[in-house]
């Protein structure tokens, strides 16, 4: 069973890290999951929910026992170190601010420190940015972030399958984060040329 980081942050799109979530329990994977206190008051106002223990098992169910929820101000936990053996991690939504302190190398939060680790261990690190418009300092942390080994995904749905439902628009996305996370699974649109399944 692989292991990931998955880490919430304040930006808007509570949604995209619960298809994350979603998808990446049902694919047996465990979670190691951080979301900050920005994304804690996002969710109360996209998903009338929270990232606490009561509202995880509230989501998922049974599943909730695939997830391990770390206290964003927790730098002394497994995941801060590189001899934690995971596969990497996913920040969904990041916000401009998280990617800005990840491009600067500055660990004052488990989800910093824990993207940390994934650059320096080379392992995947995925931010799912959803800022729009971007400034040039925005872009210019993104850019540095590509340069140290992390994947830009811009929470951008694409609409060649014809999506019927904003479900649909968020499995895209999350689709391709776990995707670029190196992580296989079972995905509901794939490009084939000429159509999509």
């Amino acid at each position: 069973m692989k292991r990931i980081i998955v880490a919430v942050t304040g930006a808007s799109g509570a949604r995209y890290a619960h298809s994350v979530l979603e998808r990446l329990l049902a694919a047996d994977m465990t979670v190691d999951l951080v979301a900050s206190a920005p994304a804690q008051r996002v969710a109360k106002d996209e998903i009338d929910g929270a990232w606490t223990p009561s509202e995880i098992t509230r989501q998922f169910g049974a599943r909730a026992g695939q997830i391990t929820i770390h206290p964003p101000d927790d730098i002394g936990a497994a995941i801060a170190s590189g001899s934690c053996p995971v596969a990497g991690m996913i920040v969904v939504p990041c916000s401009m601010g998280t990617a800005g302190r990840i491009a600067a190398g500055l660990s004052e939060t488990l989800i910093e420190r824990a993207a940390d680790v994934q650059l320096k261990e080379r392992r995947p690190l995925v931010l799912v940015v959803r800022e729009t418009p971007l400034s040039t300092i925005h872009l210019e942390n993104l850019l540095r972030l590509a340069r140290a080994g992390a994947t830009v995904l811009p929470a951008a749905p694409g609409f060649y399958a014809r999506p019927q439902s904003i479900d649909d628009l968020l499995r895209f996305v999350a689709e391709r984060a776990i995707a670029a996370a190196g992580l296989t699974i079972a995905r509901s649109v794939e490009w084939r040329g000429d159509v999509a399944r």
